[in-house]
């Protein structure tokens, strides 16, 4: 793929970039090494810094990032520039709160002193280089989640992200740079993906982590694995969304169509699969229906849209066969399973609800990426568990009920790297975040995901310490 900014409201390029050559990328990888040497003997505070100055930067550059970001890929503007908002805010977390993440831990004494121990210490040093493979439908937020905790923890990075965002890729090294952090501690590397496998075996890449495909993910770990290196992967989600009869139904709706549209359908974390009980299948069902129906599709930029485009024709045309072949299969279509006419440039679809999903449906166990719901109706608890867990994914879910006993099956037996109760998924500095399954494994966010690149150290004094 070339490395562009194409606008998905228009289908127009408006900018390509070269990649860069094998002497560019070592000149890279140089300053890297170079820079994680020196940072990593900086002190929390210097860190805390500069990485407060760069959440300064970002919160005044909002609305042209969020601009760049709507541009590249599509999004509504005012979901950008909250993405940004979110951005700063986490960088201000860490800057906060990591110097007490990756405080020495200090086991008592009587607790281990038939080791021969006097004392013992356990601390959280940085690995190196990390290489982050990022993908386009957050790209500030999934660049910054990764980046906040490893530059506090004392880590390099170095970002390749996606193709079709590279002028927000090079505005997040420009933003570090601004921010007071030394050459070479964060670098965008504008190159395809042919090159990754070449970096990942460098020895100057300590580990890497990777946000995207499932296929990506295999990739990256397959060749990580083969290098003895420590990876990261968050990769694909079908989530459930599951209502039972004690919910808050109106509530439970309105978050419904945020949960499935926003962005305009493209994250791994929007609920997807509608698990629905008997009970008030119908009535969520075509209250759901027509509020998807009234959504705005249209141009990014407006304030009022609610839905814009897919990032690329090719996104919108995995998402219509998905629809398509459930359509053939038996689904109904309640509303959207088209191209909105009036929108005859960009990569649009409009707003989807799908009934009637069978097994034998690709988008049953395929992730719809993009503004289509599937609605299942269910009779029970453990039919709705049952459905929740069918599938190879298990990133979120979601789930309305205020029957604690209820609550408590749920937490306990949903696959997935979080259960939300009453709410909508999110991420959150503070809460680790990651999945199960297909989903990938390890954890971002919080300081779970902030030791995730530091090297946990057992310190050993003897008696005469």
């Amino acid at each position: 793929m070339a490395i562009a900014t194409v606008n998905p409201a228009t289908g127009e390029t408006l900018k390509t970039f070269d990649a860069l050559n094998a002497g560019e990328i070592e000149d890279c990888l140089v300053r890297a090494e170079r820079a994680f040497q020196e940072h990593r003997l900086t002190s929390f505070a210097h860190r805390a810094e500069r990485m407060l100055k760069a959440a300064d930067l970002l919160d005044a550059d909002q609305d042209s990032v969020a601009r760049t970001m709507t541009t590249e890929m599509g999004k509504p503007l005012a979901q950008a520039r909250a993405e940004a908002a979110k951005c700063a805010k986490t960088m201000r977390w860490y800057a906060t709160h990591a110097e007490e993440l990756l405080a020495d831990e200090h086991p008592d004494p009587a607790d281990v002193h038939d080791s021969g121990a006097a004392r013992a210490v356990v601390r959280y040093r940085p690995l190196g280089t990390v290489l982050a493979v990022m993908p386009w439908n957050f790209p500030l937020w999934q660049v910054v989640r990764f980046a906040a905790p490893a530059l506090m923890a004392g880590n390099t990075g170095l970002l390749k992200h996606a193709s079709n965002v590279p002028q927000t890729a090079l505005y997040l090294a420009e933003l570090f740079r601004r921010a007071g952090f030394a050459e070479g501690c964060f670098q965008t590397l504008l190159i395809g993906s042919g090159a990754v496998e070449d970096l990942l075996r460098d020895p100057r890449v300590a580990a890497a982590t990777l946000t995207g495909s499932e296929p990506a993910g295999r990739s990256v770990a397959a060749i990580a694995g083969d290098e003895v290196k420590k990876t990261v992967l968050e990769l694909g989600g079908s989530d459930p969304y599951l209502v039972m009869p004690s919910a808050d139904l109106d509530k439970a709706v309105r978050t419904a169509v945020t949960a499935r549209v926003q962005n305009n359908g493209q994250s791994c974390i929007a609920a997807k699969r509608f698990i629905v009980h008997t009970d008030v299948y119908d009535t969520f069902a075509a209250r759901f229906t027509e509020r998807m129906a009234g959504l705005t599709v249209g141009d990014p930029m407006e304030e009022h849209t609610d839905v814009g485009p897919l990032s690329s024709e090719q996104g919108r045309s995995d998402l219509e066969e998905l629809v398509d072949d459930a359509v053939h299969r038996g689904a109904t279509a309640l509303c959207g399973g088209r191209r909105p006419p009036e929108h005859r440039a960009g990569w649009y679809y409009e707003p989807t609800v799908l009934s009637g999903i069978t097994p034998g449906m690709r988008i049953h166990q395929e992730e719809a990426f993009g503004p289509v719901a599937t609605l299942y109706r269910v009779e029970d608890l453990d039919e709705a568990i049952a459905l929740a867990n069918d599938s190879p994914f298990g990133l979120g879910s979601n789930a309305w009920t205020r029957d604690a006993d209820e609550q408590g099956r749920l937490a306990r037996d949903l696959q997935a790297g979080g259960v939300f109760f009453n709410g909508m998924t999110a991420s959150h500095p503070g809460l680790p975040f990651g999945g199960a399954k297909r989903s990938g494994y390890g954890r971002e966010l919080s300081g779970h995901g902030m030791r995730e690149f530091c090297n946990m150290t057992t310190v050993w004094y003897g008696p005469e310490d």
